[in-house]
């Protein structure tokens, strides 16, 4: 059986055997390829990420030479003419063909999400757990895609970590887990979960004192590096304890529930593009294809026909335009969220869609996972702006003077100013409540509040307001690829 590791050192197996993979960049390209799920990665992609920013001349035949001897060491029985099974051509790229089984990453991600009772919870997390064996794609690291997935799935371990706990703490078992706690909250101190399950674990065992002790630690900590006091759920959980109100162990948080399936509108004059997109929402659990049009009006029609989540509309189509098209569905009752696509990412209008509230634009020869990325943070309420589009974006306007702009952000309280300080700079409500150490439902209301404040209807207008108010400026440390 082939199998690939990416929770360690990088290989391929053949029923146990370690398989010969090639230099380092060649490596490189099945490790990509195994972070883009199963889904095509375009060679334009691979070419970028692979050599950013001075790809060599023959970068292309360069490629297809790698996969060339890729495909040899992963299927060595092939014949010469027989097409690929595993690294497979998926114009206008490649893909990686194999079972969640065969992929420890893949496998870990799914044990991780995987919901039950505590002991079903414990036994998934303990053989996630096992799964790893050293930092995840670290002999890639220097490459922007690799530091990204191995940031990603070490979020994942830490709140398989969490899981795991709170589901042996339901289970009984905190006197095995308080020194395991302990070690997690010292390493990772600005984790709220890690406190909260180090303190139960005491209290469990009758040190209310050692739990309380705990908090205050946590206090001290957070004190120190965020300037802020304990989130609001560590506080109850300190009253609950000096009121002795707490009996059993909370049970385990659960894992994200997808619900009901993201329901997506496509909306481009080429034929080929709405059938790119289309192949990769069926590919995609949790989301799938609402409709599709070929020009600005038709997009308007169906989307108050079908009220799709999210609208994915080209900037660009004839009849009329995208920038039009978006201004009159979010201008509808409860519209869905619009997400614009665009070639080249330098036309004037990207700024204006942003005034007029859309949640972020994605290039048309971005990968599938970008694609998938923003629809996602637009259904959540956030909004994503390709990175390589947003730099010269917000430089080239911000600080225009715009007639509808919001009035000076004088009267914000400091806390106010925070979170838009942080939202400008493309964090999530999820990023923000993790930097200010407060429950994401808090930074919601937050968010919320700003609005009201100024009058705005949408989160990117929020970014679009602390540029033009010269709150943040272009210069500023900005982490556009999750706005």
């Amino acid at each position: 059986m082939l199998t690939f590791t990416a929770l360690g050192p990088f290989q391929a197996w053949a029923d146990g055997a370690p398989l010969d993979l090639g230099g380092q960049r060649q490596r490189a390209v099945l490790a990509r390829l195994l972070v883009a799920g199963g889904r095509a990665v375009p060679m334009n992609t691979l070419i970028d990420e692979l050599w950013p920013g001075a790809p060599p001349g023959q970068a292309l035949s360069t490629i297809q030479g790698y996969v060339s001897r890729l495909r040899r060491a992963l299927e060595p029985d092939r014949a010469p003419r027989e097409e690929a099974r595993v690294l497979v051509s998926a114009p206008p790229g490649y893909a990686l063909r194999a079972g969640t089984e065969q992929v420890d990453a893949w496998r870990f991600e799914a044990l991780v999400k995987s919901e039950g009772d505590p002991g079903r919870v414990w036994a998934a997390m303990d053989t996630a757990l096992g799964l790893w064996r050293g930092p995840a794609l670290a002999e890639f690291g220097e490459l922007s895609w690799a530091a990204t997935e191995a940031a990603r799935l070490e979020e994942l371990r830490l709140i398989a970590v969490e899981r795991r706990a709170g589901a042996g703490l339901a289970l009984g078992r905190a006197t095995s887990l308080a020194a395991d706690l302990e070690a997690h909250a010292s390493a990772y101190p600005l984790r709220e979960e890690a406190w909260r399950l180090l303190a139960t674990a005491l209290y469990g065992l009758g040190r209310q004192g050692d739990a309380l002790a705990a908090l205050r630690r946590a206090r001290s900590v957070w004190r120190e590096e965020l300037g802020l006091d304990l989130s609001a759920g560590l506080q109850r959980l300190e009253a609950d304890m000096l009121a002795q109100r707490l009996e059993d162990p909370p049970s385990p948080p659960k894992a994200v529930s997808t619900g009901a399936p993201l329901r997506v509108l496509v909306a481009d004059d080429q034929a080929l593009v709405r059938a790119g997109v289309r192949a990769m929402l069926d590919a995609e659990p949790g989301v799938t294809m609402a409709g599709e049009a070929a020009d600005g009006e038709e997009a308007i029609a169906l989307a108050a026909e079908t009220r799709p989540d999210v609208v994915l509309l080209d900037i660009q189509m004839p009849r009329l335009d995208g920038l039009a098209a978006a201004r009159r569905i979010l201008s509808e009752n409860r519209p869905p969220k619009v997400i614009m696509m665009t070639t080249f990412g330098s036309d004037e209008n990207l700024y204006a869609a942003l005034r007029a509230g859309v949640s972020g634009f994605i290039l048309k020869t971005s990968a599938p996972e970008q694609f998938l990325a923003a629809i996602r943070a637009a259904s959540a309420g956030d909004a994503l702006i390709d990175p390589t589009i947003t730099t010269r974006l917000i430089a080239a306007f911000a600080g225009r003077v715009d007639p509808d702009s919001p009035p000076a952000l004088a009267g914000l309280a400091d806390s106010q100013l925070d979170v838009l300080k942080l939202i400008a700079r493309g964090l999530t409500n999820r990023q923000i409540g993790q930097t200010l150490s407060l429950p994401e439902e808090e930074v919601a209301i937050a968010v919320k509040s700003l609005l009201e404040h100024l009058g705005l209807s949408d989160r990117a207008q929020l970014v679009m307001a602390a540029y033009e108010s010269g709150f943040v400026t272009p210069g500023e440390k900005t982490y556009f690829s999750s706005l």
